[in-house]
């Protein structure tokens, strides 16, 4: 394939990286632990952890795990936002040759039990903030290990007693949850160092990751992510923005880490790529309160930030934001959702620093196309294919169109992914003879090779970077016994960059949009509830009868 985009590429960039100088994440892992045994690996909540003491608290959490009987490969659940165990659960589970599934800890217990039951964990890691959600579905699945974390565990003595004291008693943060056979997170600690860690052989083809993804059914996929896959990834994305980072002086390299931990985005960018750079990842817990994330950046000299459109927006529209120190910021990476023009031109008003824009999926570990690190204005495009990554536009038959041409946008590597879990005929739908994986994206790429989205083929709704799919919305709503009929659409939202609407047609008069949205809360985690619903007589079929949701969402195009 001519990869005539190469002569776009800064000078001196790596057009190939070279995935088989680690044997696995773990080989990656314990390099790190060695290589850079005294820095600060993680800091949250004004507490930080050396990578020596990531290397202890995962060894002692592996072999716990181990001493459980849990067989090579067995799955386990990670269920926690941006707390200080999250990365030691990830390690742990990675290097007891297991398989991680990282869940939204904001699930409703249908989201939840459908993940762990088709990806058949046996061993779950949960915050108790959200415990009474694993309470009411762990019945119906494989768990049989439950390992309970509180926000306080690794805070030390004093202040994690006060945290949790102000979490479960003052906040009201932990609703009521019985799990009597749960292990606390701490005592899993102290338990393991009793234990021997037993080497496990882990190759390149091995799972490391099931990281689930919604899908045209409607139903929530696991995206099989190989050990080679997150690694080729990692030295992708080290490649593209070590030039920008190279400036940073040689000093430790600093990242704000708002983005949760368990979506693809943060789990390669900051989790996986900061351990291999040796980098302070700087958690954020809850990103959404903004005065109090501001004064967290006001303690760092950060020279990372990536996030979405929605959270450099909050960032930049906040006046005491503009006051912190940009002199070593160095990169800031924009994706998840496309990335507005006032909103980068705003940031780089302000920090000094473009968003560089990039494009990628769960199914590509994630990134597959990234803006040129040196750039400083903003493109519109989701820039080139990263290095040892070829990108192709199709058409329906999967034949290559030229430059110009618009088709689907199409990304084979090294880092795309080996299947959906336990689905061969889902896999076989989205990749090509050759080798290409169907992003769904609808794009074009111009004769630099800069790939630019054009539309969305598949009726996916994109939430502050995070997939809404309308069949599952649909699905739910369907099960009300007022509702007929429903339609889900994504409508812009300038907060969100898209909103989830319905359209509804009613079986009982009286229903009303609050009795819609109290059923949807029950059943969907908050981005994917529906924000707008209109009532109508009717909904757009074809003649067959099936529902035209882009009829309804071009009816405010042409309005």
């Amino acid at each position: 394939m001519d990869k005539f985009w190469l002569s776009s590429y800064e000078n001196g960039m790596a057009t190939e990286i070279d995935p088989t100088q680690y044997r696995s994440l773990t080989h990656l892992l314990e390099e790190a632990f060695r290589k850079y045994a005294d820095r600060k690996a993680y800091a949250c909540m004004g507490k930080s952890i050396t990578f020596a003491e990531l290397d202890a608290m995962s060894q002692r959490m592996a072999a716990w795990l181990q001493a459980r009987g849990l067989q090579a490969g067995a799955r386990v659940a990670i269920m926690l936002p941006n707390v200080l165990q999250y990365p030691v659960a990830l390690a742990a589970v990675l290097r007891a040759g297991y398989v991680v599934v990282n869940v939204n800890p904001l699930y409703t217990p249908r989201e939840l039990q459908h993940q762990l039951v088709d990806s058949g964990a046996e061993a779950i890691v949960v915050l108790e903030n959200f415990a009474h959600t694993v309470e009411q579905v762990v019945r119906q699945t494989k768990v049989k290990h439950i390992v309970l974390a509180t926000m306080g565990d690794l805070l030390g003595g004093l202040k994690g007693t006060l945290v949790n004291l102000v979490v479960r008693k003052v906040k009201k943060m932990v609703p009521a949850y019985s799990l009597p056979d749960a292990i606390g997170f701490n005592k899993v600690l102290a338990d393991g160092g009793r234990e021997t860690l037993k080497p496990v052989t882990i190759g390149h083809d091995d799972i490391a990751f099931l990281q689930y993804t919604g899908g045209t059914t409607g139903v929530s996929k696991g995206a099989t992510l190989s050990h080679r896959n997150v690694i080729a990834n990692v030295l992708q994305s080290e490649a593209w923005s070590q030039p920008a980072l190279g400036e940073a002086g040689g000093e430790q390299v600093t990242i704000v880490c708002a983005l949760p931990l368990y979506h693809i985005f943060a789990l390669t960018a900051c989790a996986m790529w900061g351990m291999r750079m040796g980098a302070l990842n700087v958690l954020i817990v809850n990103p959404r309160d903004i005065p109090a994330f501001v004064k967290e950046l006001a303690k760092y000299r950060f020279n990372m930030l990536p996030a979405v459109n929605t959270l450099y927006n909050a960032l930049a529209n906040n006046p005491d934001f503009a006051h912190l120190d940009f002199s070593a910021l160095r990169v800031c990476n924009g994706g998840g959702m496309a990335v507005q023009k006032p909103v980068a031109d705003k940031w780089r008003q302000i920090t000094g620093v473009a968003i560089i824009e990039g494009y990628g999926l769960s199914e590509t570990s994630p990134v597959a196309t990234c803006n040129r690190a040196d750039g400083t204005d903003f493109t519109g495009t989701i820039g080139l294919p990263v290095p040892s990554t070829d990108i192709a536009i199709i058409d329906d038959e999967g034949r290559h169109l030229a430059p110009g041409e618009i088709g689907e946008i199409a990304i084979r590597g090294p880092q795309v992914m080996t299947g959906y879990w336990n689905r061969p005929d889902e896999t076989a739908k989205v990749m090509t003879a050759d080798g290409f994986f169907r992003s769904g994206d609808v794009g074009i790429m111009d004769a630099a090779g800069f790939v630019k989205i054009v539309d969305r083929k598949k009726d996916m709704i994109l939430v502050s970077g995070f997939n809404v799919y309308p069949n599952e919305v649909e699905g739910v709503v369907a099960a009300h016994p007022g509702v007929l009929e429903v339609a889900c659409v994504g409508v812009p939202d300038q907060n969100s960059g898209e909103a989830v609407k319905l359209y509804v047609v009613k079986k009982d008069a009286d229903l009303t949009t609050e009795q819609i949205k109290e059923f949807c809360k029950e059943q969907l985690t908050g981005y994917k509830r529906p924000k707008f619903i209109e009532f109508r007589e009717t909904l757009p079929k074809t003649n067959v009868g099936k529902i035209l949701r882009r009829e309804l969402r071009d009816e405010k195009k042409t309005a």
